[in-house]
């Protein structure tokens, strides 16, 4: 399997993971024949990164944290949620538990495995992918810091809802004024349900907020911010880093990860950037990347205690693309040969 553009696939070629709405029903299922159709279709949608099936490469295996049956229950719950918020109406927050429990036991039942956000991206399920990959990253990061269960708990649910604040419409376009709006309104949302901690109402009024005192919406110094609200600051900014176009460029992991390390200390808490750098896949599996032996190939296996010290499969092939070399080459082992670049 091989992670590339939607730019670069070709029809013929078969879908290697499944491509969901945000409601959690299947939009295009792994394994299926894409079309000229099919690819128009996903671009239309907002598709840019595709998982693609290999003969080279059908052996390898993307591992993730959560089986995508848990993935889709969360969905679901906060499709079900937001479309009730949207409505102005309650929301069942026990369906929002109930989907919680199931996902945080494949957490950690999984926490040796690096993260790797695989989801597929439209234009309909961005905002929900982005709510459960901070979720995930959050509970990956506690678990590294040895966080008890019921603490776990509460992060998971502050970091799914940190942005609930923003199901209410805003018509100010000042996109500081936009960011200051969604974290009251988030908190005065979650401060109110009883069955939650007050402490998960924090985590969505105080993820904007910096270790060094210029975030939003209070410039709090880094000794007054919850520590839940730092872990979530921490993924919300990666994942972000990697999706969201309003801040620039999209970055890869390896550039997002080198960034994140620059802002630890100002704007994000050192510590858990050092925690989160631990659970993270730095080159993902079914990354094509450039060796600085001046090879390609492609990243099929991950060490948990050298997450930028992948396994790159590389394939010679003559000029009709037929196989003439396959070898693997370890970079934990091979400690000279560097990734030089990713490619798309």
């Amino acid at each position: 399997m091989k992670y590339m553009h939607v730019d670069n696939v070709e029809p013929g070629q078969f879908l290697g993971r499944t491509i969901f709405a945000a409601n959690g029903t299947v939009l295009l299922s792994e394994g299926v024949q894409l079309t000229v159709y099919m690819i128009t279709t996903l671009k239309r949608i907002g598709v840019t990164m595709v998982y693609i099936k290999d003969p080279l490469f059908e052996d390898v295996e993307i591992v993730d944290v959560a089986s995508d049956e848990a993935k889709r229950a969360v969905m679901q719950r906060m499709g079900e949620t937001f479309e009730s918020i949207r409505s102005g109406k309650d929301f069942n927050t026990r369906h929002i538990n109930g989907s919680i429990d199931n996902l945080l036991e494949e957490l950690f039942k999984n926490k040796e495995v690096l993260v790797q956000l695989s989801d597929i991206r439209t234009q309909d399920n961005a905002m929900y992918v982005h709510a459960l990959n901070v979720c995930m990253m959050s509970v990956m990061i506690g678990i590294q810091m040895e966080l008890p269960m019921n603490q776990l708990r509460e992060l998971a649910i502050g970091a799914l809802l940190h942005d609930v604040g923003k199901m209410e419409r805003i018509t100010n376009d000042d996109a500081e004024d936009r960011r200051v709006h969604h974290t009251w309104r988030g908190f005065e949302m979650l401060k109110n349900k009883r069955e939650f901690s007050l402490l998960i109402a924090h985590v969505a009024f105080q993820h904007h907020e910096r270790i060094d005192g210029e975030g939003m919406p209070r410039r709090m110094p880094g000794d007054q911010i919850h520590v839940y609200a730092k872990i979530v600051a921490v993924a919300n900014t990666y994942d972000n880093l990697l999706y969201d176009l309003s801040l620039g460029r999209r970055m890869l992991p390896h550039e997002a990860c080198e960034h994140m390390t620059a802002l630890a200390g100002t704007q994000l808490d050192r510590e858990i950037v050092i925690h989160f750098l631990r659970t993270i896949s730095v080159y993902p599996t079914g990354a094509s990347v450039k060796l600085s032996t001046k090879e390609t190939g492609v990243v099929v296996g991950q060490h948990r205690g050298l997450p930028g010290r992948p396994v790159v499969r590389v394939v010679k092939s003559d000029l009709n693309d037929h196989a003439l070399e396959i070898k693997e080459v370890d970079l934990a082992k091979q400690t000279t040969v560097f990734i030089d670049s990713v490619m798309l």
